[in-house]
């Protein structure tokens, strides 16, 4: 949705952006040639090779780009080391990104042979090989159900722990399509157990619930917030954020009178969520599942 994202964004030639999830560069890329001549983008990656793809993507923009490795967890400070507050705008696009999945070794997708890791970064100290093969079948069926909202989470869990140790994605995609049985599903039998791993190993919920957040506070007046979410959790969150946000009062409903003295910051741009046009889904079938939520700062602290 670079269309999209672009239009929510506002994007005006000399302004400040920031890319909370670079991947390979092709938001920041856009971003960068529509506020140009001018315009600065922080773009923020927790993997390191997703940003080595995305400076030379953006190589001919050198002077109007500074990347960063680190979890958009850390926004706030991260853009206060760049000096880089106020900014116009701030894009999330959630989720793993294609090359994550097709990447060798780091074990995202089910469809390529690699050892249980899905880490964003190598500094995060939880991997997939642990919650596979330590957790409680208990633990892992909430964690399943939680996650993933797979209804065959306990059964799920069970073949898990019963078929231990697993040590790749196939041995574990395996495991999860004898339990959960495939061949009534719409998606592979391992699609939502695949993702709540990931979610669980990245903290990917909390990381999302900090993160924006902070993204208001380094917003300038007027400045504009999208995120690009995949699947109904990290949408809830945005949702609920930004409705939080764009409130004058928060009070229960029946409270008599307002105590809260919470006052908007947020104006909904988006009603509801955007979603892919038919021709991007056409062209590229992971879109389908795309929700763009935007909102425009209103004021400053």
């Amino acid at each position: 949705m670079v269309a999209e994202a672009l239009r929510y964004l506002s994007v005006q030639p000399g302004g400040r952006f920031v890319d909370c999830t670079v991947g390979g560069g092709g938001h920041s890329l856009a971003i960068l040639e529509a506020a140009a001549p001018g315009g600065l983008l922080l773009g923020i990656d927790a993997d390191a090779d997703a940003l080595e793809i995305a400076r030379a993507r953006l190589q001919s923009h050198t002077d109007n780009v500074l990347l960063s490795q680190a979890n958009f967890r850390d926004l706030a400070a991260v853009c206060r080391k760049a000096n880089f507050i106020p900014v116009h705008g701030v894009l999330f696009d959630l989720g793993v990104s294609s090359y994550q999945l097709s990447a060798e070794g780091r074990g995202f997708s089910f469809q390529v042979e690699a050892p249980l890791d899905m880490r964003f970064g190598e500094s995060q100290t939880v991997t997939a090989d642990e919650i596979v093969n330590t957790y409680s079948e208990r633990d892992l069926a909430d964690l399943i159900w939680r996650y993933g909202e797979e209804p065959a989470s306990r059964r799920i869990a069970r073949a898990i722990v019963g078929a231990r140790p697993l040590a790749t994605t196939s041995e574990l995609a395996a495991v999860i399509s004898r339990a959960a049985g495939g061949a009534r599903r719409r998606i592979h039998p391992a699609t939502r157990t695949f993702q709540a791993v990931r979610i669980a190993v990245n903290d990917e919920l909390n990381a999302l619930t900090s993160a924006l957040g902070q993204a208001l506070d380094v917003l300038g007046r007027g400045g504009r917030l999208v995120v690009i979410a995949f699947h109904s959790l990290e949408d809830r969150i945005v949702k609920q954020f930004m409705r939080h946000e764009s409130r004058d009062c928060i009070c229960p409903p029946e409270a008599p009178a307002c105590t809260c003295g919470h006052r908007a910051r947020l104006r909904l741009v988006t009603k509801g969520a955007a979603r892919p046009s038919q021709e991007e889904v056409a062209v590229n079938r992971r879109s389908r599942s795309a929700r763009l939520r935007a909102a425009e700062k209103l004021q400053e602290g």
